[in-house]
Parts: C-alpha cells; sequence; structure tokens
C-alpha cells in the first residue's frame, strides 16, 4: 500500500479539488491521510470519508495588517509544524499533496526530506501560504499557465486544476427536486463560496422583485449568513450544499459567483456563464481580480467590479449575461481544459515511483 498525505483549508476552494484526487485513488492501493484544522471546513467535509484518516493541527494566519493575534500566531504556526512532524514520523508518507491555505504551511515545511511534496496553486497569482510552502516543495502545479513564471524556478508545472468527476453527473431534473422550483424559468445560481459574501448578498436580495420576472434564483448565500427574509415565490436559499451542488449545477442557466479560481474552473469546465464579482483589494490580496480579468479577457466570463454593483447594475448584467449566454458557452467550449485532475495524478504517481 501507498500513503498519501493530503493538507489544505480554510475554504472549500482549498478542500475540494483535493477531495477530486482522493476520488481518483484506488482505495485498495492508497491509505489517505489528511492534515488539517479542527474547526475548519476541511473537518467538516472529511468527517463524511471513513476511509480517510485526519489528523487536526494548530495553525496561524500570517497577516499584512495589524492585529493582536499576530503576536500569538506565530507560536501557533511552530505548534502546528511539529505536530505535523510527529505526524510524519508515525505515517511514513510515500508523497504529500498541499492544495493552500494557512494550515497547509507547516505541514509542507515538516514533509520537506520525508517524502516529496507537491503543491498546488490555484490563483493567477500566488497567495502567501503558498509562496512560503513552495520553497519547501520539490514541485508547484498552477491552473493558470502564466503563473509558471511566478513560482520558484524550475518547480512550476502547468497542470490546471483538480475538478470532482461528479460536477460532470449533474441533474437538471434532481435540481428541480431539490430546490422545489418548476423549471418553467431559466435559473440564476448565485453563490458567494462557502463563507458567503456580504455584498454579493445585498446586492442580489435588493434586486430580486427585477430579476424573479425573468428567473428563478438559487441562493447560496453562506454558512451562517441565512437571514429571516420572507419567502417568495422562484427564490430558494441555503447556507450551503455539498453533494446535491453537481445537481444545483446542472439547473443553473446562469451564475453569479466571486472569482475564486476553484469555483471559476469549474464553471469554465461546465460551459456555465458567469457574472464574476471579485472581492475587492480591500478586503483581499488582489487575486480574484486578476482570475475574474483573465476570464473576461478570453470571453468566458463577465467582470462586475464590486464597487460598482448596484442593482440596476446587477440586473442590467446578469439581463445580458443571459441574452448573450451562447457567446460565452461557445467561448469556453473552445478553451483549453480546464481539468487538471489527470495531470496532477500523474506527478503524484511518478513522484511515489521515482
Amino acid at each position: 500500500m501507498k500513503t498519501i498525505i493530503f493538507t489544505g483549508g480554510g475554504t472549500a476552494g482549498h478542500v475540494m479539488p483535493n477531495l477530486a484526487l482522493m476520488d481518483r485513488l484506488d482505495k485498495g492501493e492508497w491509505t489517505i491521510h489528511y492534515i488539517g484544522t479542527e474547526e475548519g471546513i476541511e473537518h467538516e467535509l472529511l468527517a463524511r470519508r471513513p476511509e480517510v484518516v485526519y489528523h487536526a493541527i494548530a495553525w496561524g494566519k500570517l497577516r499584512r495588517y495589524f492585529s493582536w493575534k499576530n503576536f500569538s500566531d506565530p507560536f501557533r504556526v511552530v505548534k502546528g509544524y511539529f505536530q505535523s512532524r510527529q505526524i510524519m514520523r508515525e505515517v511514513k508518507p510515500d508523497v504529500l499533496f498541499s492544495k493552500g491555505g494557512y494550515v497547509s504551511v507547516p505541514v509542507v515545511m515538516a514533509a520537506r526530506g520525508k517524502c516529496p511534496v507537491i503543491c498546488h496553486e490555484s490563483d493567477y497569482s500566488p497567495g502567501l501560504a503558498n509562496r512560503i510552502a513552495s520553497k519547501f516543495a520539490d514541485t508547484v502545479c498552477t491552473t493558470f499557465s502564466d503563473t509558471v513564471s511566478k513560482v520558484p524556478s524550475g518547480k512550476g508545472v502547468h497542470t490546471g486544476t483538480p475538478i470532482r468527476a461528479s460536477l460532470f453527473e449533474g441533474s437538471r431534473e434532481k435540481g428541480l427536486t431539490f430546490t422545489g422550483l418548476s423549471g418553467e424559468k431559466p435559473v440564476l445560481l448565485a453563490v458567494g463560496g462557502s463563507t458567503g459574501a456580504k455584498a454579493l448578498n445585498e446586492a442580489l436580495e435588493a434586486s430580486l422583485d427585477e430579476l424573479l420576472k425573468t428567473f428563478d434564483i438559487v441562493h447560496l448565500c453562506g454558512q451562517g449568513k441565512l437571514d429571516d427574509t420572507a419567502p417568495r415565490p422562484g427564490y430558494v436559499r441555503f447556507e450551503y450544499v455539498n453533494e446535491q451542488m453537481a445537481d444545483v449545477l446542472a439547473l443553473a442557466d446562469v451564475v453569479l459567483s466571486r472569482a475564486g479560481a476553484n469555483a471559476v474552473f469549474e464553471l469554465l469546465a461546465l460551459k456555465k456563464p458567469s457574472v464574476l464579482v471579485p472581492l475587492p483589494l480591500e478586503a483581499s490580496r488582489g487575486d480574484q481580480i486578476l482570475n475574474a480579468k483573465y476570464f473576461e479577457k478570453n470571453g468566458y466570463a463577465v467582470h462586475l467590479p464590486q464597487s460598482e454593483i448596484t442593482p440596476a447594475r446587477l440586473q442590467e448584467t446578469v439581463l445580458n449575461l443571459y441574452r448573450d449566454r451562447q457567446k460565452y458557452i461557445d467561448a469556453m467550449a473552445s478553451a483549453p481544459g480546464a481539468d487538471g485532475t489527470e495531470n496532477i495524478l500523474r506527478l503524484i504517481f511518478r513522484a511515489v515511483d521515482q
């Protein structure tokens, strides 16, 4: 049996690609471990997979702004490093695959010299956690071809991003059953990621009266963000959807979304026309803005900056997208393969066999 350790956490975008790779590993040949946090979404998602051995470690966030936690979190990172070293000694992995997020940094550091280390960078511009982790990695996979030049020389490989095979198996009919919608109108799916997006939620809710004239709407508002808004015909809300996500995506005609790399490449792979509202600079390092601009430049999506998201502008943009949807579908159909699962699996297998 070969042994692999996966790590990554903080958001679903740091976990779902790992799940996509796990699903393709022969459970008769692989023992699978996962290192994450005790409280993160990765723990919740992996709890549903009894075949995976889960290890929780301490972690700390690497902030670029003042916070009192900047004085305590380095000690948590050090603790996570020593916990990870102990796990490496006990598990003796043949390979480590890291999807990023702050929890992955001490894990990658601890794995150096113990086994081959493969990291994956989703965004156009590498984040701080992966910039640190890449120094300790043997290989850094990238979703965007341009990103290869932004990682340490000789380590970058353009692979695309892992996409869950189950997303291609969604059923519109099951989506209608799950949501309770009639199917008589086109469907707008609005999703702000696993943690939600306050500005996106508020703009959509302010536009419901007009948008519901054309669309039925499925709104994934984020964990802990359901409120007491009165239900409306043709409008359904969920905090977060996991098992039924493939069916919800199959149901969607157009999508309103943040611009995290994993999310937008899933939309590309499924050929779903989308309006992308990236996190603004004051709330991020600008990676989602670069992702959205790249997708707009290639004709895959419309980029709508959050600073411009008034109800009237949102309504106009979504309606124009739906009117011109075939143009976007055709552009996505001619795009290079968005699914990098096979490319990354080949690198994992090669690392183990060396």
